[in-house]
């Protein structure tokens, strides 16, 4: 690249904004392939997001809390509509549905560990539930998806909540993909599919073609759990203003909202940068429809899709969701990307921090693979110990950024309390440009 750079000064050569780079190569990919580029580790376009928010803490005219001192709640219920048994978390920070499959049994294990050890939830994801998983997981998310498949009523009946996915954020309105080189003996007995051939998920469940179906279906999940547990609904962050009232209509205990940002699914590199809106963006809009039917807080609302630290979690609460979902950041915390396999991804044509083929199965960190060998390297046990203390961390950055702003529990953080850098994120946002009263598009 610096070679690149020192081209350009000494003999005056531009790149072109639309034709740089990485965009020609594309097109020489495709031209010598004839078929398009899948890819895991969601969008890398930069889109307006949390950074471009920031705190108003306290001073004058607001006290802070004290940290030494003072408590800040973290726990939350989800599930409180009409499960008779909701879910209570220790921190508003879950683990989102990665299917076994897509990770190998070792790393099901350990988001399973990691996630108990901090008194918080995890999901199954595509392809059923993992003996692992479940007896790691001291709260886990059933998700019932599309493809049905290792779809079984017995292991509805094992989880805590069932979560409908109607879309991801990587892929709104499309279907998943689980390459052959991943369909194992277990992998195929699981999801009921031949061994070694390539596998695609539909991308609309086969039983139901709008919101008045999916009341029907809920109703029967309800019966088949005697209505113990809480139903989720995800979407992938679109038209979320709709659909998050066709869900609540529908019954939803739970919506959960996937934006743009979230990178664990592995689909075509076109829908990863050119569907679904940020995450910043979804969520005033799913909050707005919870507050005119006069849900919000009733339903709870979980956002998903580019979160990293304890300030992501704290702005997507003060915005006003009632916790979040991490997935690409989890598989980080237990080693996906770690530099000391620099010379593994090199060998498979990438590099450490730069690595998103998740769909070849040749992770050299264990984690999105089915290779015996390469699952080996992963110690569900040390890596979920790793992925605790990440989860801890998150939480206590959050409850630092509560403090500051003199709240005593993350869910009493609200959009007063945040300005934007940007004008394009404050109306995202729709909070205040900073400096300024003014939030774009709406009249003074």
């Amino acid at each position: 690249m610096s070679e690149e750079k020192d081209l350009n000064i000494n003999t005056g050569l531009r790149e072109s904004a639309t034709f740089d780079h990485f965009t020609m190569a594309e097109i020489r990919r495709a031209a010598e392939t004839g078929i398009y580029d899948i890819r895991g580790f969601g969008a890398k376009r930069k889109v307006p997001h949390f950074d471009d928010l920031l705190f108003l803490g306290a001073s004058m005219s607001r006290y802070p809390l004290e940290g030494y001192r003072e408590k800040c709640n973290t726990q939350v219920t989800l599930g409180t509509r009409f499960a008779k048994k909701p879910i209570v978390i220790e921190t508003p920070v879950t683990i989102a549905g990665m299917s076994f499959g897509a990770l190998s049994a070792n790393a099901k294990e350990a988001l399973g560990r990691g996630a108990s050890e901090v008194g918080t939830s995890t999901t199954t994801g595509d392809g059923g539930m993992t003996p692992e998983e479940r007896g790691q997981s001291s709260k886990l998310v059933y998700q019932y998806l599309p493809s049905r498949y290792g779809m079984n009523p017995d292991d509805l009946r094992k989880a805590d909540a069932i979560e409908v996915v109607l879309g991801q954020g990587a892929k709104p309105g499309g279907g998943g993909m689980l390459l052959g080189q991943k369909i194992t003996d277990r992998v195929a007995q699981m999801r009921t599919l031949p061994k070694g051939v390539d596998q695609r998920s539909a991308c609309r469940h086969p039983d139901w073609t709008g919101p008045d179906d999916l009341a029907i279906k809920i109703q029967e999940l309800r019966e088949i759990t005697d209505w113990q547990v809480p139903i989720y609904i995800k979407v992938g962050a679109t038209r979320t203003y709709y659909d998050v009232k066709l869900a609540v209509k529908a019954g939803a205990d739970v919506i959960v909202v996937d934006g743009m940002q979230g990178g664990t699914a592995a689909t075509q590199e076109v829908f990863i940068e050119h569907v679904g809106i940020p995450t910043m963006a979804a969520i005033p809009q799913a909050v707005q429809a919870l507050q005119e039917m006069g849900m919000h807080r009733k339903v709870q609302l979980i956002v998903s899709g580019g979160i990293r630290n304890g300030a992501d979690v704290a702005k997507c609460m003060a915005l006003g969701a009632d916790a979040v979902a991490i997935g690409t950041a989890a598989l980080i915390a237990l080693g996906d990307n770690d530099p000391k396999w620099e010379a593994e991804y090199r060998k498979i044509g990438s590099a450490a921090g730069f690595y998103d083929d998740y769909q070849e199965g040749k992770d050299p960190a264990g984690i999105s693979t089915q290779d015996p060998e390469l699952s080996k390297r992963l110690d569900p046990v040390v890596a979920g110990h790793r992925l605790a203390n990440y989860l801890r961390v998150l939480t206590m950055e959050a409850q630092t950024l509560a403090r500051a702003c003199g709240k005593n529990d993350l869910r009493n953080l609200e959009p007063e309390d945040l300005v934007a850098l940007t004008v394009e994120s404050a109306a995202m946002a729709r909070v205040p440009l900073a400096g300024t009263s003014w939030i774009p598009g709406q009249k003074f």
